[in-house]
């Protein structure tokens, strides 16, 4: 009897503290992640505050995804959606339109000084001559460009491979919770401060590390045109066979371009990309007689245990492969 009044004591024990935590996760925010990145900036300003849920997950690639029937649930359920912009999720339109979702689609990019697609400007690998060269099937092109996936338009959207930028969409995840959950906004303003200074810290090592690297060495080779804003910030310089977006491949003539240009400039390090087919890279990697020097994590965090399962340890991974493929050490 005895034992059969203390099973019953704590039966009731765990269904009280399980329905307090229903309670609780009932009252939380309801927010959506286009991709693990964006997740990451969540996590660190909501806490527990928020129920997150991540579209395009670890090494997933936003440029190609689609979207699935839950994809659509969780959109529709949310409170607050948070997205890149920039037309870096070509699969967002679809999807939003299919949840009929009433929560805020927020663009994080917003603030932002977007720099100008390099596609825009010139053919990324072959410069103005294969320019020229290829002006005569241009028509062809844009039928395949709409063919093979979505247009980026004229803006670069990988905003977020600058830390500068990474606050910026901090900021913004803050005022988009605060605006949809006003009791929690304190909260919300503290957490973002805390993560920010994280940033601060990791820029400041950032910047230091391109500085031991000697500036006719800041040459370097990786799959896709995701390292712009990091050029620009940086100052190291990059170079890739395929555009912004994973969606298309580079051609023949690209590829000849790009090892000319390579062997002409003295590149001094070449890597591939968590999200991305090495195959390529390994191909210019033999003809240029140049040495993979790992992977980088561009458009998507890691799985925890691969060394870059938050966007600090992203920017620790990709600045510690630089500077060991580039100088060494």
């Amino acid at each position: 009897m005895i034992k059969t009044l203390k099973f019953a004591s704590a039966l009731n024990v765990i269904l009280l503290l399980s329905a307090a935590y229903s309670s609780a996760s009932a009252d939380n925010l309801k927010v959506v992640a286009s991709f693990s990145i964006i997740s990451d900036f969540a996590k660190n300003v909501g806490g527990d505050k928020i129920d997150l849920t991540t579209l395009v997950g670890p090494d997933g690639d936003a440029h190609v995804y689609e979207p699935k029937p839950a994809d659509a649930a969780a959109v529709a359920k949310a409170d607050v959606v948070l997205v890149n912009g920039l037309n870096f999720e070509g699969f967002l339109p679809r999807l939003v339109e299919a949840s009929a979702t009433k929560a805020p689609i927020v663009e994080l990019t917003k603030g932002v000084e977007p720099l100008k697609s390099e596609e825009e400007e010139h053919d990324h690998a072959g410069g103005e001559q294969h320019k020229a060269e290829g002006a005569e099937h241009k028509h062809e092109g844009e039928e395949h460009k709409e063919e093979a996936g979505h247009d980026h338009g004229a803006y670069d959207p990988h905003a977020f491979q600058s830390i500068s930028n990474a606050k910026i969409y901090v900021k913004n995840i803050a005022d988009a919770f605060c605006t949809a959950d006003a009791a929690n906004c304190d909260t919300y303003k503290a957490n973002a401060a805390d993560y920010t200074k994280k940033l601060d810290a990791t820029e400041t090592n950032v910047k230091a590390a391109i500085a031991s690297i000697p500036e006719n060495k800041r040459l370097v080779i990786t799959s896709h045109d995701a390292f712009g804003y990091f050029e620009h910030e940086y100052g190291l310089k990059f170079l890739a066979p395929e555009g912004i977006s994973t969606d298309s491949e580079a051609s023949a003539a690209d590829i000849v371009a790009l090892i000319k240009q390579i062997k002409e400039d003295k590149a001094s390090a070449i890597f591939v990309e968590n999200i991305t087919n090495p195959r390529l890279i390994e191909q210019i990697a033999s003809e240029t007689k140049l040495k993979v020097g790992g992977t980088l994590f561009s458009d998507a965090l890691s799985k925890p245990e691969d060394g870059a399962g938050t966007y600090i340890d992203l920017m620790n991974h990709n600045i510690d492969t630089f500077k060991k493929a580039i100088l060494g050490s």
